[in-house]
């Protein structure tokens, strides 16, 4: 295909008519997704009175979604034609949040964790379309730095976003809260008729071809060392965060006496940090490889982790998150970027289906397991645990170091061969 001519001709990055659009959409996905996010979290903890396992299905409803159709997802966002296919899924997404608003509306309140599970069905066609796109119309040496800004923006949500999902509930309530997550799917799926038109390529789709293709995904990152090393990377990280994650509060609880209100002041520093540090990793993104990115990100974070698990230091703990935060954005930027780089753009959505699972999967594991892990054991051994996972994963990097992607052939394409036995 001939996406490397039409994106070279691009005068910068933030003038890159794709970028500012796939931008703005995410900016409207990201307000609608908070607001949704801590609504539903906030109105089932007032109608169960707290209950765990009734707040625990909200998360259940977000991440099976994840694990279960990113591998269907990606193979045929790598089918269909990702603009379309991105409208497509925002329009469903806002279609299927006012049908199920009118059932909450007459007396089905658990229908709340419906909005969550379709959205997250959607995103999973949707997000590797926008990956494909990503790959067509920006530069391969801004790459890195348009996944920086992507970064940056989730950071900005990070901080701004349960304030925004907070406010939304109490001075609203629940059915407009999930109005305003409607609307923005709405607005963004009519944002998205900006982008480029879609590129015809000259791929078979045949019915019979989804099976073969859905395999060849697994396949392509089989074949590839630097993507296995991800995969790795990947595992460990999901395992690393989600304990981390789920156990946050006893930090605060139990390693600093604080009230569990307290959990939002440590969200905000680290949302903070990595808002600025999206913005670091942005200035310098061309000049390191993406896979020193990731080790570095997973080296501080294996050192903080510890450090936030032995501290009984509020000062300390939130000096230990700010630094977290500031180089969190090298992880996802490195991910992305090395997915992008090592991934032919007929292939790319498979192999991000292939690899997100992963991380999902093995994140979801390691919460649910969290309190078991937070019975047998003290905080300490687990915040140790944690951060080792994520020492390992940032030696896995060190055999691909050195590694290059592969150069594409003049249609476009990368030479899978050399991607895979480079």
């Amino acid at each position: 295909m001939g996406t490397t001519t039409t994106a070279a001709k691009g005068p910068s990055l933030l003038g890159n008519r794709f970028l500012q659009t796939i931008l703005f959409s995410n900016i409207l996905l990201q307000i609608g997704i908070w607001v949704r996010n801590f609504a539903i979290l906030l109105y089932v903890a007032d109608r169960t009175n707290n209950d765990p396992y009734a707040i625990s299905l909200i998360s259940v409803a977000e991440f099976a979604p994840i694990f279960v159709f990113s591998f269907i997802g990606g193979t045929f966002a790598d089918r269909w034609r990702p603009k379309r296919t991105m409208i497509w899924c925002d329009s469903l997404s806002a279609v299927s949040v006012f049908i199920v608003l009118l059932t909450i509306h007459f007396g089905s309140w658990q229908s709340v964790y419906l909005v969550t599970f379709i959205s997250a069905i959607l995103s999973q066609f949707s997000q590797p379309s926008g990956m494909r796109l990503f790959k067509q119309h920006v530069r391969e040496d801004q790459l890195q730095q348009g996944m920086a800004l992507f970064q940056s923006l989730m950071a900005i949500f990070m901080v701004l976003g349960p304030m925004l999902g907070t406010f939304a509930y109490s001075k609203f309530g629940l059915e407009d809260s999930i109005a305003v997550m409607g609307v923005a799917f709405l607005l963004s799926a009519l944002v998205l008729v900006r982008l480029p038109k879609d590129i015809e390529e000259t791929r078979s789709a045949e019915k019979g071809q989804f099976r073969k293709e859905f395999a060849e995904g697994f396949r392509y990152v089989w074949r590839s060392k630097v993507l296995r090393m991800l995969g790795v990377a990947f595992v460990l990280a999901g395992l690393a965060v989600g304990v981390a994650q789920a156990l946050n509060l006893f930090i605060v609880t139990e390693r600093l006496g604080q009230s569990k209100d307290f959990l939002q002041y440590l969200l905000m520093v680290s949302g903070g940090a990595m808002l600025i540090g999206g913005g670091i990793v942005a200035v310098f993104a061309k000049r390191v490889p993406p896979q020193l990115l990731l080790a570095i990100g997973m080296l501080t974070g294996a050192v903080c982790t510890v450090i936030v698990g032995y501290s009984k230091s509020v000062p300390l703990t939130l000096v230990i998150q700010f630094i977290n935060g500031l180089v969190f954005p090298c992880i996802h930027i490195g991910i992305s970027t090395m997915i992008l780089k090592w991934s032919d753009a007929s292939i790319v959505g498979r192999v991000n289906g292939v690899l997100n699972p992963l991380f999902v999967g093995m994140m979801v594991i390691s919460m649910s397991l969290a309190g078991s892990l937070k019975d047998a054991f003290p905080l300490v051994s687990i915040y140790a645990g944690a951060g080792l996972l994520f020492l390992i994963g940032a030696l896995a990097m060190i055999p691909i170091m050195g590694q290059r992607a592969p150069e594409r052939t003049p249609g476009g394409e990368s030479a899978a061969a050399d991607a895979g036995h480079a």
